[in-house]
């Protein structure tokens, strides 16, 4: 076997006996199902085309009924949506837009009531230019107190009029922008991030209380963004972007001698947050947001650190039976490290839906789907059918193995990425920054449809900040709710099987004498096979739970069947 080991408003931690929420297990989260709601998009509640507060309450009983451990909450602070909410204007807030504290403590005590953890998002690395830090940083002079929360620098070439560097930002174009008085700061996202200064002890003591704050108010647990950032060596000389540009992701430096990803003092930050994490009953929880190579991921899921952190690995793998099983195989052994739960994941806020993706050709240039959204969908050739078809037994498999599945608001309507936005709702700073590069995040954050009728397909009474595409209709809740053949069915079905054939985190793999087909067991009897093959295989011995598919004697193709043996 492959084993795997009453409201408040003040930020002082709570005494253990005094927490808002009686205690429950603090290993909650090892094995937990979390989903994502990006909370502009999820249901309008007053009818102003955004998502909100009140509508996430609203449908509470929607999640409830799915069957779901947690919800993690995308960012809902107060914000100008440079990126979509990413861009912070006040760490201890509700955006107006959304709601209010009060409305966000009745969402916590309805989701509570159902049983249902809270993960809030935390914006560590920049915060808004809007936020009251850096508005004092414009008004105050170079070498300030106010602009030493920020990365602030001169200039070079004789009138300073040029970047301390030549880096590029994420979403493209110069990674530092000049102020009125000369001085440059660096945003390694928008120009509207300016990036934290994590030598600056305000920083510090203001997350903390933040961390507190949210804590205080019933929140289980955090999503930290960008947790390999935040800290940045800017020591002379500085490397030049042709020296940095490949240094990304997988490619980063294992010595942690990058200048500003994945440095090895972003862990002393996330020490100081797990002592406060500790201080409540049970400890608050946290998942990592790391691109990071596989050696340097279990630090930041160590239990001296924030816990768990994502693996994105799954997004990147082609549907393909090898790739899935080096992935399964390299996560659980880094668990294994870190004294973890892995988490397994198909699609995000940031990526093109796996539905589309599965039915797209799975070579490398065509797999992420990039490539088809810069021909708006046309090109190559979808087949959603297979993508649904795949998606479908993805699912299976994932909810099958050890650790966390964390999935992305709609996957469980088989919704697809909508690929065909005009120029005129786009939204994402990437796709305006990397024009014809990048067509942006837009299209996994279309508002969900709830009905398969009214002025958003009951996502709120008066449209949606973003258009919704007329096949919507067909994959509606409402529609879905009244097929038991649905994608939403069957993630209704899986979600309670799962809490049902649960235990011990561990997995041994089954020989079944063909590579295009994995075959693993769970503790006490439970199977999970999954055909990536275009051929039907034999159906092994055992009674069948749960399928992604109907079956017989055989497995048909791309398809995933559970087993109790």
């Amino acid at each position: 076997m492959h084993s795997i080991g009453g409201q408040v408003s003040d930020t002082t931690a709570q005494p253990k006996s005094a927490t808002k929420d009686a205690p429950s297990k603090p290993n909650w989260w090892r094995q937990a199902a979390v989903y994502q709601i990006y909370p502009r998009s999820f249901a309008d509640h007053n009818g102003d085309g955004l998502g909100d507060i009140k509508g996430i309450t609203a449908r509470v009983p929607y999640l409830k009924e799915l069957g779901v451990d947690a919800v993690w909450l995308s960012p809902f602070y107060p914000s100008e949506l440079a990126d979509g909410g990413y861009d912070v204007a006040d760490y201890r807030d509700v955006d107006p837009r959304l709601g209010s504290l009060a409305d966000f403590d009745e969402m916590v005590s309805a989701l509570h009531a159902s049983g249902i953890k809270l993960i809030v998002d935390i914006v560590p690395n920049h915060t808004s230019d809007q936020h009251e830090w850096f508005q004092e940083a414009l008004q105050s002079p170079p070498g300030s107190a106010a602009r030493d929360r920020y990365v602030f620098r001169d200039g070079i070439g004789p009138d300073g009029s040029q970047p301390p560097t030549d880096w590029q930002s994420v979403f493209g174009g110069p990674a530092w922008h000049q102020v009125p008085d000369g001085q440059w700061y660096l945003h390694l996202f928008a120009p509207e991030q300016p990036d934290l200064n994590w030598d600056n002890k305000d920083v510090h003591e203001d997350f903390i209380k933040t961390l507190r704050f949210w804590s205080n108010r019933g929140v289980d647990g955090f999503r930290i963004d960008v947790a390999h950032a935040l800290t940045k060596d800017l020591s002379e000389p500085l490397p030049t972007w042709e020296e940095l540009r490949h240094l990304m992701h997988e490619n980063l430096p294992l010595d942690g001698t990058h200048p500003f990803w994945d440095r090895d003092e972003v862990h002393e930050i996330y020490a100081e947050w797990r002592k406060v994490f500790n201080e409540y009953d049970p400890p608050r929880t946290a998942v990592a947001e790391a691109w990071v190579p596989r050696p340097r991921r279990p630090r930041y899921a160590s239990a001296e650190g924030l816990g768990q952190a994502f693996n994105f690995d799954l997004l990147e793998a082609a549907w393909d039976a090898s790739e899935f099983r080096e992935v399964i195989d390299d996560n659980l052994t880094l668990s294994s490290e870190s004294g973890a739960s892995s988490t397994w994941v198909l699609s995000n806020h940031d990526v093109v839906r796996h539905v589309t993706r599965y039915g797209l050709p799975q070579d490398p240039d065509t797999k992420n789907g990039k490539s088809w959204l810069m021909t708006d969908g046309k090109e190559p050739k979808l087949d959603r059918e297979l993508g649904e078809r795949r998606a479908r037994a993805a699912v299976l498999l994932l909810l099958a193995l050890p650790g966390s599945t964390y999935m992305y608001q709609g996957e469980e309507l088989g919704l697809h990425e909508v690929g065909d936005l005009p120029e005129e709702a786009m939204q994402d700073p990437s796709y305006f920054r990397n024009k014809g590069v990048e067509k942006g995040r837009d299209g996994c954050r279309v508002p969900l449809p709830w009905t398969p009728d009214g002025a958003s397909f009951g996502f709120g009474s008066n449209g949606a900040h973003l258009p919704q595409p007329g096949w919507f209709a067909d994959v509606a809740v409402a529609v879905q709710e009244n097929d038991p053949a649905s994608t939403l069915w069957l993630y209704r079905r899986a979600l309670e099987a799962r809490h049902k054939l649960q235990s011990g985190e561990a997995l041994e793999w089954v020989d079944n004498g063909n590579a295009e087909v994995l075959h693993f067991a769970r503790p006490d009897g439970w199977q999970c096979v999954t055909n990536f093959s275009a051929q039907p295989v034999p159906l092994p011995p055992g009674e069948v739970v749960l399928a992604s598919v109907p079956v017989d004697d055989e497995i048909p193709a791309d398809a995933t069947v559970w087993l109790k043996v």
